[in-house]
């Protein structure tokens, strides 16, 4: 089944109808007491949509990743955060394209049923940040057991997680031909793992995004929860990635969409010096510009999915799908908020909540500067600047 980001309009209807009874009010309680949105994730899990993706013989929807997009972009459309989720979403190409069959059949029934959460991605270390290739977590072999060692940083939801997929080397930098040889991906089951060694501590920011370090020392886990082949994981966690940034740039054109949606109205309605603020061209015309770059996103979103779908190398429009849907969501935010003015910094608006969450896309899941060197070296074939 094939579609694009655009359609969907039973699914997108049904999931603003869920989101509505999670309205501010929600969002901003968490906010004040750092909390985890455990009732919205539930919610989500138990009307199907975090198993969008799961074959239907493992208890999904069998959907493809245009049905996630437009379920995330929703949930981001009706000023709800998809962050809480959206990693078990992008996760599970990895084990659906490259897992074997009894990893399948035992997890992804759990993950669909929701008795398991697949929320946590660890691959990110306070040493190698973006430079994926020189990560120092190490998984030596030892019987039927890999020992895992070494440290994650901005972990999400691993306080939140039953399951995490974990890049490691499992083979030194320095003894592969290529820098990407000799990374492995796992599946950790984290309840186990916090028995034995995993550790972790939970990194307080701007925004509440249940970020953590996680750190491991001397932990066991089976060599069955290997994914694939040995030394080959880099390669299994790039077509996640693309999935990642797809999915990402959908949710930047939710933002983008609520945004132009609580500016336009507000300014109609707010009047001052005698007339409606949305008359003045300074106000219109930053909303309007940011409605446009909307538009261009969402068409760049719809090929990336519609490639990555039909199985093609979708690296440019993944990227640059995200770029530009994260440069719109964050036009849209800037121009919301110049709008509303003081107003905007006030919590009852959520205004000021949405600007810092969307504002984290210019950063994660990838830079924005790290977009622009790929699309110079692998698009327009100028030297590697890094």
């Amino acid at each position: 089944m094939s579609g694009s980001a655009e359609d969907y309009a039973e699914i997108r209807e049904e999931v603003a109808k869920l989101c509505a009874t999670f309205p501010g009010e929600y969002w901003q309680k968490l906010e004040r007491e750092n909390t985890y949105p455990a009732e919205f994730v539930a919610a989500l899990t138990e009307a199907g949509y975090l198993a969008a993706l799961i074959p239907e013989e493992y208890g999904g929807s069998g959907l493809p990743l245009s049905a996630a997009a437009a379920i995330l972009e929703e949930i981001q459309c009706a000023g709800c955060n998809g962050g809480a989720c959206h990693a078990q979403m992008y996760i599970m190409g990895t084990i659906l394209r490259h897992g074997s069959e009894a990893q399948k059949q035992k997890y992804l029934p759990e993950i669909a049923a929701g008795r398991l959460r697949l929320q946590a991605f660890g691959v990110t270390e306070p040493g190698s940040g973006t430079d994926t290739t020189s990560i120092k977590t190490f998984a030596i072999r030892d019987g039927d057991h890999y020992v895992i060692n070494g440290q994650k940083i901005w972990t999400s939801r691993a306080e939140h997680s039953d399951l995490m997929l974990l890049l490691a080397r499992t083979t030194s930098k320095d003894e592969v031909a290529k820098r990407t040889d000799g990374l492995s991906v796992f599946i950790v089951d984290m309840q186990e793992a916090r028995k034995a060694g995993m550790t972790i501590r939970p990194i307080r920011t701007m925004m509440n995004h249940s970020t953590t370090e996680v750190f491991f020392d001397n932990v066991r886990i089976p060599a069955e929860n290997l994914i694939g082949e040995e030394g080959k994981g880099f390669r299994y966690i790039l077509s996640g990635m693309n999935a990642e940034r797809i999915l990402i740039a959908a949710e930047c054109v939710g933002d983008a969409k609520w945004f132009i949606k609580k500016s336009s109205a507000y300014a109609r309605e707010r009047v001052v010096f005698g007339r409606p603020i949305g008359q003045n061209q300074g106000v219109q015309f930053p909303i309007a510009r940011a409605y446009a770059q909307m538009k261009a996103a969402d068409l760049l979103v719809r090929d990336a999915c519609r490639r990555y779908e039909e199985g093609e190398n979708c690296g440019e429009e993944a990227n640059i799908a995200k770029l530009m849907a994260a440069d719109a969501s964050w036009a849209a935010a800037e121009a919301c908020v110049q709008t509303h003015g003081g107003f905007a910094f006030a919590e009852e608006y959520d205004v000021e909540r949405k600007f810092r969450e969307t504002r984290l896309y210019q950063v994660a899941p990838i830079s924005t500067n790290l977009i622009l060197s790929y699309i110079a070296e692998h698009v327009l074939g100028m030297p590697r600047s890094y």
